[in-house]
C-alpha cells in the first residue's frame, strides 16, 4: 500500500509541474501577443489621430498624392491635395473678384494652411470652423456662414462691415508687411511665427491651381453697406452666396450670405440702423402696416414712401444684377420678395439667422419678427428671391 501511495504522489507531482508549465507557456504566448498588437497600434497609427492639433499647429503633414474633392466639410486625408487646390482657387476667386493682388492670395493661403491644412474643417479650438477657423463668437459670422468657403475667403481679406473683425484690407500697410506678419495681423493667433513656414507649400499649390501670385491688384471700389462708406476692392453683392451654387427648394430654411450692396445702393439709414429699426417696429409699433409691406420696408431704411405701388413691381424693376432669384442666402438688411398669387406680392427685410420682419403674418396691421420660411407655409407664397434696399424713386 505504501509503495503504490509513493507511486500515485510521485505521479500527481509530476502532473501538477506539467499544468504549472502549460500555464507559464499560455502566460507567455499572452504578453507576446499583447506585444506585438502594440507595436502593430505603434507602427500603424490611429486614423482618428491625425489632424488632432491645437488650432494654429495643425499636427498633419499633406501629401501629393491625395486624390478626392472639396466641397463640403473636409478632413484630412480625404482627398487632401485636390481639396486643397478647389478651395485655393475659391480663395483666389473672391480675390480677383475684389481687384485684390496675388499678393493677397498668397497670404491668404499661408494662412489657411496654418490654421487648417488649407482644408474647410467643420471642427477646431473652441468654436473655430472653416479654412480660417474664424470664430463666431469673435464677430466672423456664423458657423454656417464660415462653412461657406467664399463667405470665408470675403471676411478675411474684408473683415466686417464696421472694420471689426479687421480684414487684411483694413491693415494699413498690408501691402509692404511680411507674409506672415500680415496673416497676424488678421488672426491675432497664439502662433504668430507659424504663417511664414507655408509660404513654399503655398506657392506650390497656387502652381498647381494656376493661380497667378505675381497678379497686380486693379482696386475696384464697392461699398460695406447700404448707406456706409465702401472699403477698396471689397466686391458687390453681384454673385449670389448659397449651399452649393443651387437655388433652395421651398420651405427650406435661409441662411445669411455675404453683405455688400453697389455702389448706387445709398439710403437716409444704413444696414444695421434699418434692421434695428424694423426690430424696433416690432417690438412697440402701432397697428398701421396693413396691406403695406413696401412702404414698411421703405421706412425702415429712413423714407417716406418706395416711390412704387407694389412689392411685386419693386423687385421687377430692380437693376437685373442686384436681383438674387431663389437664392435663399440673402444678407442681412436684404429685401425678400414672395409672388403671393395677388397682385401685389410681398416683401420683408431680412434680420440675419432666417428671420424677418413682416407686416400681417401674425397680427394684422402689425409687424413680427418671424422666420422667413411662414410666407411659405402660412400664406402659401412662392419665393421670388432677394435684392439690396435699393429705393431709387423713394423720397
Amino acid at each position: 500500500m505504501r509503495a503504490r501511495d509513493a507511486a500515485g504522489l510521485l505521479l500527481e507531482a509530476k502532473g501538477t509541474v506539467f499544468k504549472l508549465k502549460a500555464a507559464a507557456v499560455v502566460s507567455v504566448v499572452l504578453v507576446l501577443c499583447l506585444l506585438l498588437l502594440g507595436l502593430v497600434a505603434a507602427m500603424g497609427g490611429d486614423a482618428s489621430a491625425v489632424g488632432c492639433g491645437n488650432r494654429g499647429r495643425p499636427g498633419v503633414t499633406p501629401g501629393d498624392d491625395d486624390k478626392g474633392g472639396g466641397g463640403g466639410a473636409q478632413r484630412p486625408g480625404e482627398g487632401m491635395r485636390k481639396a486643397q487646390i478647389a478651395n485655393a482657387e475659391t480663395i483666389d476667386g473672391v480675390a480677383k473678384e475684389g481687384g485684390l493682388s496675388g499678393r493677397a492670395t498668397l497670404i491668404a493661403l499661408m494662412t489657411a494652411m496654418q490654421e487648417s491644412t488649407l482644408l474647410n474643417l467643420d471642427y477646431g479650438d473652441r468654436d473655430s470652423v472653416g479654412l480660417f477657423q474664424q470664430r463666431p463668437v469673435a464677430g466672423w459670422g456664423t458657423a454656417e456662414q464660415i462653412m461657406q468657403p467664399k463667405y470665408a475667403a470675403k471676411m478675411f481679406f474684408w473683415g466686417g462691415d464696421d472694420g471689426d473683425p479687421p480684414g487684411l484690407t483694413d491693415i494699413r500697410g498690408w501691402e509692404s508687411m511680411k507674409y506672415g506678419a500680415a496673416a497676424q495681423a488678421v488672426q491675432r493667433s497664439a502662433y504668430p511665427d507659424l504663417y511664414d513656414q507655408h509660404e513654399d507649400y503655398a506657392r506650390g499649390i497656387a502652381r498647381d491651381a494656376g493661380i497667378d501670385l505675381n497678379r497686380r491688384g486693379t482696386g475696384g471700389s464697392a461699398p460695406g453697406g447700404a448707406g456706409e462708406p465702401g472699403k477698396p476692392g471689397k466686391p458687390g453683392g453681384q454673385g449670389c452666396e448659397d449651399n452649393g451654387g443651387k437655388p433652395g427648394e421651398p420651405g427650406a430654411p435661409f441662411h445669411d450670405g455675404a453683405a455688400g450692396w453697389p455702389a448706387e445702393v445709398k439710403n437716409p439709414r444704413s444696414t444695421k440702423d434699418a434692421i434695428a429699426a424694423a426690430r424696433e417696429e416690432a417690438r412697440s409699433g402701432p397697428k398701421k402696416w396693413y396691406q403695406m409691406c413696401l412702404a414698411f420696408t421703405a421706412y425702415a431704411y429712413g423714407w417716406s414712401f418706395s416711390g412704387v405701388g407694389y412689392a411685386i413691381d419693386h423687385y421687377k424693376e430692380m437693376p437685373a444684377g442686384m436681383k438674387h432669384d431663389k437664392d435663399r442666402n440673402p444678407p442681412p438688411g436684404a429685401l425678400m420678395y414672395w409672388d403671393t398669387g395677388q397682385r401685389a406680392g410681398h416683401v420683408a427685410v431680412y434680420l440675419g439667422d432666417g428671420q424677418i420682419a413682416s407686416n400681417d403674418i401674425r397680427r394684422p396691421g402689425y409687424i413680427d419678427v418671424v422666420p422667413a420660411t411662414e410666407i411659405e407655409t402660412k400664406w402659401g407664397a412662392t419665393y421670388l428671391g432677394w435684392a439690396p434696399p435699393y429705393f431709387p424713386k423713394g423720397g
